[in-house]
């Protein structure tokens, strides 16, 4: 059995910024897998996975990075780490342990504008990562 088709979100936002992949995807108007489909959050599996479980984690508004989104507060940031715990118990990963990593940053590996947590898992992980 393959992993199950893209499909849209079922919330109704626009996107936030023009042109932001992941605001797309978060709208609905960009084809994912979705893994989580919350009020204020979504995951998607990765098109580039990196661990068996690879899922990001997305705010729906557009917040360049975690940087902005702890100075932002209202509690996403806790959210957004939340919903990535849903994807670990989702996954089955829970249990035998996931990383949650968050690239912030040309030199700290960002390149989607839009923050996102990467939940890896369904291997054992090593240090140092990169």
């Amino acid at each position: 059995m393959g992993a199950p088709a893209p499909r849209a979100t079922s919330a109704h936002y626009d996107r936030g910024v023009p042109d932001c992949l992941f605001c797309g995807i978060a709208a609905g108007q960009v084809p994912a897998t979705i893994v989580v489909d919350g009020k204020r959050t979504v995951a998607f599996r990765d098109v580039n996975p990196q661990a068996p479980t690879h899922v990001l984690v997305v705010p729906r508004d557009h917040v360049p990075d975690v940087a902005a989104l702890a100075v932002a507060g209202g509690g996403l940031l806790d959210e957004l780490v939340g919903t990535a715990r849903e994807v670990a118990a989702a996954e089955g990963i829970e249990a035998t342990g996931y990383r949650i990593v968050f690239n912030t940053g040309r030199d700290g590996g960002q390149t989607v504008g839009h923050v996102h947590a990467h939940v890896l898992g369904g291997r054992p992980m090593t240090w140092p990562p990169g």
